[in-house]
């Protein structure tokens, strides 16, 4: 099934200035340029193009390459442990794990990065620092800080605790394994959060560090030793001011201790970055009472595993409900340390979209990146004035949670998460994996329904979500929004395939990417909403949505919505690539994605047949080892080629690629490179070993291919047995002109 463009330009063209989902009052215009009904594979590649896209793992629609010419140019692939870009541009390295940055060091783990400039050609560089990528950390810390960690003191206890943990928090405070773990647990927390560092450009065009006063880290231990608390606003205070309740309090109040899990972001239009907290579940306890109190630290014990150090809360009896929000902070203001804003809600964030215009309400669009997740949208009382103040922060203390409904029409809604909305959950049947997570009542926690008579029955017993929760109006609406995953799945809210990028075009339409539609533990996604381009379910690859409110009001109560499956092979209808993440408009509305497939995934082998030894299909999940690393691409929505996707960029070994942020020149792309070596560590004397790929020609003709594949990393340093090391780069052409001029013309 080819990928039919002309919905593709329906689906993108509000960014475009064309129509999308039906005439918007912001824009009369129609299509004028001519397109096909397909991707045509005879078609040059990138005749408008002005760089020389990277040759992908597999063959793709846009080379143009005769189909028997296919499966003699691919029969053969080379991995490579770089960023690898095109014919004529460049990277340099601005900031690495571990370097100085004011009185610490810069995080781990990179993510979303923000550029807010603050003269010519200089600003500030804000990136987050999302997790502890365990064989990379524990292998190469003390290379990289200079510092040893106990982990080998730790290994025994950990053996023999096995999946259970070490509960630290009920150890004796002078017992020396609690130190140990206590040690090792804050070394974690400082590698997680954001670094704030000024930068400029100079007279060779490389961007380099400044060191101005103002840089600044805001790690996962803030507050601890130092006293630098993050603040909070919202009714969620009225919970954390609790001296007592029906859990863990940890008794400092509305103050809270560090950010970490910090994924995706956003920048306002008035100069502040917004961080969201994603996997927090990871070290604190995500589950709470019906007062919205945390379960005890002892719920979440510390772990070293082959993926993550896990548990860091636990011994320090961080409270879990304080962890799962959006952190603002002000760049420029060398004593800001960050603020939860807890109107926009607890979950598992990842980006946050920003609409600010002049005389509306403000809106805020954030995913929950989870299986079952779903999109969310906190609106402001109040309406903003002018988008460039610094003042709008304050909207954000008083407004309402909302998150959404789809409909398989093309219709939405947007339910509130207030005490008077009421319980209508889904049916299990409806979402993949057949279960759905919901508040537990009267124990606290949560319980899994799984059939639709548990279901039935537990919309009897509770009729509005002030059913589920305790306290005075405050306090059950910031338990509500504490709870807020578990409150929307009571509400009704659609079971999505974990949104991880929620960006607000010019025009104030929104793009989501739902970057897989595999159910697991968590949950599952609406069968009914999210279908591969063959109606199939589930479909891993992931979607684009593009979203657009009712009369383009950012308050409106109902939307349009139309989606698309870009993931998956071109064989299948699918770009070429798998998992969307980070999205990112330049002025000509064209896009920019970076993927994000699961580490274990990159470059595994696909035998003939597509079998596993048992004879079975090989499943869509362990498939993704067709797509090779991590990457970025072009995606133009304008000209001959609209719609079709062009390789820019592949990522080092075991990467995941993020945060991608232009200058506002668009002479410089920033871009973070996150946890090269995550699965096999240092690659060590050049290791690399041929692998065997099932592969198919653009019509689904079968072919092997063979692929030489590194094993480890050594990126950024490039040289022999280096440790592989998160860092930020700046994209350039070496010619010094735009980056946006590479598309079509």
């Amino acid at each position: 099934m080819a990928l039919k463009r002309r919905d593709f330009l329906l689906f993108l063209g509000a960014s475009a200035g064309t129509v999308a989902l039906g005439s918007l009052p912001s824009s009369e215009k129609k299509f004028s340029m001519p397109f096909s009904n397909s991707v045509s594979a005879s078609s040059p590649a990138g005749r408008g193009l002005s760089f020389k896209p990277l040759k992908s793992p597999m063959p793709l629609p846009t080379e143009g390459m005769e189909l028997t010419k296919q499966t003699q140019d691919y029969s053969t692939y080379e991995v490579v442990d770089d960023l690898v870009l095109p014919e004529g541009f460049t990277y340099d390295v601005i900031a690495a794990w571990g370097d100085k940055v004011g009185d610490s060091r810069f995080g781990y783990n990179n993510d979303y990065l923000s550029f807010v400039e603050t003269g010519n050609e200089e600003g500030l560089l804000t990136v987050n620092h999302e997790y502890i990528s365990s064989v990379t950390w524990t292998q190469t810390f003390d290379k990289v800080i200079g510092k040893s960690l106990p982990f080998a003191d730790l290994k025994e206890p950990l053996d023999a605790a096995a999946k259970d943990g070490i509960n630290a928090y009920a150890l004796p405070d002078n017992d020396p394994l609690k130190a140990k773990i206590r040690e090792i647990s804050k070394e974690a927390l400082i590698d997680q959060g954001l670094s704030v560092i000024s930068i400029r450009k100079d007279s060779n065009g490389q961007w380099v560090r400044t060191n101005s006063q103002v840089d600044r880290r805001i790690t996962g231990a803030s507050g601890l030793d130092d006293g630098r608390y993050l603040k909070s606003t919202g009714p969620a205070i009225a919970v954390f001011r609790k001296k007592q309740g029906q859990g863990y309090v940890d008794t400092i109040g509305d103050r809270i201790i560090g950010s970490f899990g910090n994924c995706a972001g956003g920048t306002t239009p008035w100069g502040t970055v917004l961080s969201a907290e994603e996997n927090f579940q990871v070290q604190v306890p995500e589950p709470v009472y019906a007062d919205g109190t945390s379960f005890s630290p002892e719920e979440r014990t510390f772990i070293i595993d082959k993926e993550e150090v896990g548990g860091q809360g636990n011994v320090i009896g961080l409270a879990g409900n304080k962890y799962g929000w959006i952190v603002e902070v002000d760049p420029a203001n060398p004593s800001d340390y960050g603020t939860k804003h807890t109107w926009l809600g607890r979950y598992r964030h990842e980006a946050v979209g920003v609409r600010a215009e002049a005389d509306k309400k403000l809106a805020f669009y954030s995913g929950d990146d989870r299986r079952g997740g779903h999109l969310y949208k906190f609106v402001s009382n109040d309406s903003v004035r002018n988008p460039k103040d610094k003042a709008n922060s304050k909207l954000l203390s008083q407004g309402m949670l909302y998150t959404a409904k789809f409909n398989p029409d093309g219709t939405g809604s947007w339910i509130a998460l207030q005490p008077s909305t009421p319980v209508n959950p889904d049916m299990p049947s409806v979402v993949a994996g057949g279960m759905i997570p919901l508040p537990k009542r009267p124990e606290g926690g949560i319980v899994k329904v799984e059939k639709d008579e548990d279901m039935t029955a537990f919309k009897q017993q509770f009729k509005t979500l002030g059913d589920l929760y305790t306290g005075n109006a405050q306090e059950k609406q910031g338990a509500i929004l504490i709870d807020a995953h578990f409150a929307a799945n009571a509400a009704g809210a659609t079971a999505t395939a974990r949104p991880e990028d929620t960006d607000v075009a010019p025009d104030g339409s929104l793009y989501i990417t739902f970057t897989s539609g595999s159910s697991g533990s968590d949950g599952g996604l609406d069968n009914r909403i999210f279908q591969g381009p063959k109606g199939e379910t589930p479909y891993e690859y992931g979607w684009i949505t593009h979203l657009i409110e009712d009369g383009n009001d950012p308050a409106a109560m109902t939307f349009r919505w139309k989606m698309l499956s870009l993931g998956g092979e071109p064989a299948d209808g699918g770009l070429g690539f798998a998992n969307p993440d980070n999205l990112l408009l330049d002025k000509n509305g064209n896009v920019w994605m970076v993927t994000d497939m699961s580490s274990d995934k990159h470059n595994k082998a696909v035998p003939k047949g597509r079998l596993d030894k048992e004879g079975k299909p090989i499943s869509q999940s362990d498939l993704r080892g067709l797509f090779g690393n991590n990457s970025m691409w072009f995606i133009p929505t304008s000209g001959s080629d609209a719609g079709k996707a062009y390789l820019f960029a592949m990522g080092p070994m075991d990467c995941e690629t993020t945060g991608p942020f232009f200058t506002s020149d668009e002479q410089t792309l920033f871009l973070a490179v996150q946890h090269p070596g995550e699965v096999n560590g240092i690659r060590l004397d050049n290791k690399a070993e041929t692998r065997e790929y099932s592969m198919r020609t653009t019509d689904g003709q079968e072919f092997i291919q063979t692929r030489q594949v590194p094993i480890g990393s050594n990126w950024p340093d490039k040289t022999v047995n280096a440790p592989p090391k998160p860092a930020v780069v700046a994209i350039r052409r070496l010619d010094a002109k735009p980056i946006s001029t590479a598309q079509l013309s």
